[in-house]
């Protein structure tokens, strides 16, 4: 009989470990699908919020008492920054004018005129194809020796038919205002042009061609900066095998803060083939998430591997409904440090007055916190 109690038991334990697990995965999911991106923390001593009752009921751990405190600070004003009033928005000065006069209905004979009312509007004649004719006059040299003719300028498309206007408005179109093929043929097709999807297409190829010296110039000038923030995003893909199916590929984005410039590195898998070439030659700080893939690069003398806050911050976010007391402690001196960087933010300081400040009132936090983890995980 004591058996069987025995057995009952760690049958029930384990059950109940097992319906905590599938309760914190459901949290997760409707936190991915429902929550909010700013993933906003307030800490439970906030007498400004009520509880609502909701806690998970997982299995308590005795814990050493924390005290968790709220972090607040001010942030003065800057001269000049309140929003003024205004009326209506004024129109840009470098708008070209077209002026239409509207004289009274009265006979105006002998009157003076003594000022005038003035009322603008904002009006767009829509963008219209026009021909652009190259007329080359041929002439014929003396005594039959040839031809002379002038040299026609170089042309996006040799032999097509496209202007360069044409081509950077279709290339727009699509990629920055995200207009479809199939809809700008319609719109050439009430303007009296009939094209093709695969005419249009060659064109947007053919004018991507004519970017890649840009693009390998962008390259080199992102990737020469000595701090880089890395990252890849799964994008659908057309599938010019199957049509009207798709497949995942990354876009792997490489940041360079200080110079403020970005570049796309698109793959079609998540391997570390990609970073690998576009880093090979790389010195510097390389700030990542915790993907395995960029644990490489740890190993490279020239380079320091760093972490992103957010994404630790967020774990601990995720960690409230198990263990609300240890997260609520952890986010609350995470907040000591947000609040340090919005100072300094607002402060404007430089790069030099931010380091001295983070190594006088961050580096304390961090120490703290990394001797509590330390102790809390023996």
């Amino acid at each position: 009989m004591a058996n069987e109690e025995v057995t009952y038991k760690e049958k029930y334990e384990e059950l109940f470990v097992n319906y905590n697990h599938l309760r914190g995965e459901l949290d997760q999911l409707k936190r991915l699908v429902y929550g909010s991106r700013h993933e906003r923390f307030i800490p439970v001593s906030s007498p400004e919020q009520l509880a609502l009752g909701l806690e998970s009921s997982a299995l308590q751990i005795e814990r050493a008492p924390i005290t968790v405190q709220t972090i607040e600070y001010t942030r003065e004003k800057k001269s000049g920054s309140e929003k003024v009033a205004t009326g209506r928005t004024k129109l840009p000065a470098g708008l070209p004018r077209e002026q239409v006069i509207i004289e009274p209905e009265e006979d105006i004979t002998g009157l003076k005129k003594i000022g005038e009312e003035i009322t603008e509007e904002l009006e767009r004649i829509p963008g219209k194809l026009f021909v652009r004719q190259y007329i080359r006059p041929k002439y014929a040299k003396k005594d039959g020796d040839g031809i002379v003719i002038g040299t026609l300028p170089s042309r996006p498309i040799d032999k097509g038919i496209p202007g360069p206007g044409l081509l950077a408005q279709i290339v727009i179109d699509k990629y920055t205002d995200h207009l479809p093929i199939h809809r700008q043929i319609q719109r050439f097709d009430r303007e009296g042009i009939k094209l093709s999807s695969s005419t249009l297409t060659d064109w947007i190829g053919s004018t991507c061609e004519l970017l890649d010296p840009l693009y390998e110039v962008l390259k080199k000038q992102v990737l020469r900066a000595d701090y880089l923030q890395v990252d890849e995003t799964p994008i659908k893909v057309l599938d010019k095998d199957k049509k009207g199916t798709s497949h995942r590929g990354y876009h792997w984005v490489y940041h360079a803060p200080n110079q403020r410039m970005v570049l796309f590195d698109y793959r079609e898998g998540r391997g570390g083939e990609g970073p690998g070439e576009c880093l090979k030659d790389f010195k510097g700080f390389l700030q990542t998430d915790g993907y395995a893939v960029y644990e490489n690069f740890d190993k490279k003398a020239d380079i320091t591997l760093l972490h992103c806050m957010a994404h630790s911050r967020r774990k601990f976010d995720e960690a409230k409904d198990n263990d609300l007391t240890r997260a609520s402690y952890v986010l609350t001196e995470m907040q000591k440090l947000y609040a340090l960087e919005r100072q300094a933010k607002s402060d404007a300081l430089s790069h030099e007055q931010r380091h001295a400040i983070r190594q006088q009132q961050a580096i304390p936090v961090l120490t703290e916190l990394k001797t509590w983890m330390l102790d809390s995980y023996k």
